[in-house]
């Protein structure tokens, strides 16, 4: 009966594991950014999502022919954010910013945010926690 039970606390640890491994996959910075392709980008800011797991913004930013592009700039957690000062209205439609961050692996209007210069001037931390991937 020992044997059955200690088998069961086996399978049932192991399956824990396996179904939390998605989860670490998706907080990897290492999946989906690319730490060699730094970007620095001015633009509008066009839209703020504040929500989990990340926070994201969308960024309208002019090329030197005059055409708009769209960035989405994905931040940390809002939690993580408001520890590191920020608040819902520090990003607001219509705002300009600078961005500093690391764009997508596939090539796509993707990055991930490092640090924000906000319309006031301040600079802000955008990025996770420490220890959650991606350069500091």
């Amino acid at each position: 009966m020992e044997i059955m039970r200690a088998k069961w606390s086996v399978v049932v640890a192991g399956l824990g594991l396996l179904m939390a491994a998605p989860s670490f996959a998706h907080h990897s910075f290492e999946a989906e950014y690319d730490s060699a392709k730094p970007i620095k980008i001015t633009g509008t800011v066009t839209k703020v999502e504040w929500m989990n797991p990340h926070a994201r913004f969308y960024v309208d930013v002019k090329d030197e022919k005059g055409a708009v592009a769209n960035w989405n700039f994905e931040l940390g957690s809002p939690n993580v954010l408001k520890r590191q000062g920020w608040q819902r209205d520090s990003l607001k439609a219509g705002d300009t910013v600078t961005v500093e961050g690391y764009l997508a692996k596939d090539g796509s209007m993707l990055a991930n945010a490092r640090r924000v210069t906000l319309a006031d001037g301040r600079k802000v931390f955008a990025g996770s926690a420490a220890g959650e991937g991606g350069p500091q």
